[in-house]
């Protein structure tokens, strides 16, 4: 019996899921490499890529690809491999295989059929990012990469903006700056953020500071949308329940005495954390009133 309940598979494949280096080859850890050298098959995110990894430890590996796209059809054949008594490798292009990365349907219907899956543990970006990041690590909320849509990655980021834990994002560098700009406008410009750009690479960079303080490094740099994205984001602060309403409220009503709603819920929101979205509906209500 293996530790799911279920009766270990008795064909004697295994599955061993391999972290491999997020930039840096010297991050590949010597368990990794011996793993890799005595796999039968490596299944891969992309064949290509992982063939120049293989080629940097000096070895050559029968590969089959296991991305997003297809990954629920490689499983029978994965399946069929360890059937035969193979040692399967399982990759990603970078890091630690399933996060934010392919491979959980491989995982689960391996387990699910008895078969041993090992962790080759090692590099991850978003552990990287989180432990020079300075910020909260007892309670952090990997959310992976946000909607492409800006509908759909505000809305996300509404969902998560009274989340008091650190909040851990991927992002692509062609919406980079658009997250950024979404992530003051919902959180507040005074949100405290970490942002590592190209972690353990030769250009790797790491900008820091208020929300809107990072954003404008990013556009002042004429590197900063390049490469590849971890943000780190302070948590909320711990909710007092209504008084936090009503001082804001309180806030706006002031400030409205004297500014336009725009500017006063913008203010509430820098000085609040709360969402200028939302304060700005709220104003709005306060003004009618």
């Amino acid at each position: 019996m293996n530790m799911t309940g279920s009766v270990t598979h008795l064909s004697g494949g295994r599955l061993s899921v391999v972290a491999t280096p997020i930039g840096n080859l010297a991050d590949l850890s010597d368990r990794s490499r011996s793993v890799l050298s005595a796999a039968d098959l490596v299944a891969a995110e992309d064949t290509r890529h992982s063939a120049r990894l293989l080629q940097y430890i000096g070895i050559t590996k029968p590969m089959v690809a296991l991305h997003d796209h297809n990954e629920r059809d490689r499983v029978s054949r994965i399946l069929a491999a360890l059937d035969e008594g193979l040692h399967v490798a399982l990759i990603s292009d970078a890091g630690t295989p399933l996060i934010s990365d392919p491979g959980y349907v491989v995982v689960r219907e391996a387990r699910k059929a008895g078969y041993p899956v090992t962790p080759i543990p090692g590099p991850c970006a978003l552990v990287a990012a989180l432990s020079v990041a300075g910020l909260p690590t007892d309670r952090f909320l990997f959310a992976g990469f946000l909607p492409a849509r800006r509908a759909g990655r505000r809305a996300a980021l509404a969902e998560l903006r009274t989340q008091e834990a650190t909040l851990v994002f991927y992002e692509s560098p062609h919406r980079i700056i658009d997250l950024m700009q979404d992530l003051a406008e919902e959180f507040g410009g005074e949100r405290e953020c970490v942002l590592g750009r190209e972690l353990t690479k030769a250009f790797e960079t790491f900008y820091s500071g208020t929300a809107t303080a990072v954003l404008e490094q990013l556009q002042a740099d004429s590197n900063g949308t390049r490469g590849e994205f971890v943000v780190v984001v302070r948590g909320s602060a711990p909710s007092e329940g209504e008084t936090v309403d009503l001082d804001a409220d309180r806030l706006l009503q002031l400030l409205l005495a004297e500014l336009p709603v725009k500017k006063a819920a913008k203010i509430v929101a820098e000085v609040s954390g709360l969402g200028k979205n939302e304060l700005y509906q709220r104003a709005l209500e306060l003004k009618q009133d």
